[in-house]
């Protein structure tokens, strides 16, 4: 019974993340993306969470993978966010 809820919550997030993803328009994608890549910050938590309360070597080096990928996921969001930002910025001109 579990699996079959948990199944049926992943094929809704999935639906759900699908049409969210079709109704914005492309302007917003990348500062939609950049800002749900930060939220990978909870997936280092629950990461740090699972490995310390494990005692198999096999969830420790799961959640040690989870954490690099989450890790990566979360630098690469800031750094589109920043990038984006400068992008936006007004340049100045030289004033000589």
């Amino acid at each position: 019974m579990e699996l079959v809820l948990l199944l049926f919550i992943f094929t809704l997030a999935a639906f759900l993340g699908f049409e969210l993803i079709a109704k914005v328009p492309s302007q917003l994608h990348t500062p939609l993306m950049s800002g749900s890549n930060a939220i990978s910050g909870i997936t280092i938590v629950g990461a740090i969470m699972a490995t310390g309360l494990s005692d198999s070597t096999f969830s420790h080096v799961l959640g040690f993978v989870a954490l690099v990928l989450a890790t990566v996921n979360v630098v690469g969001g800031y750094l589109v966010t920043n990038r984006m930002l400068v992008m936006f910025k007004k340049k100045e001109k030289d004033s000589q």
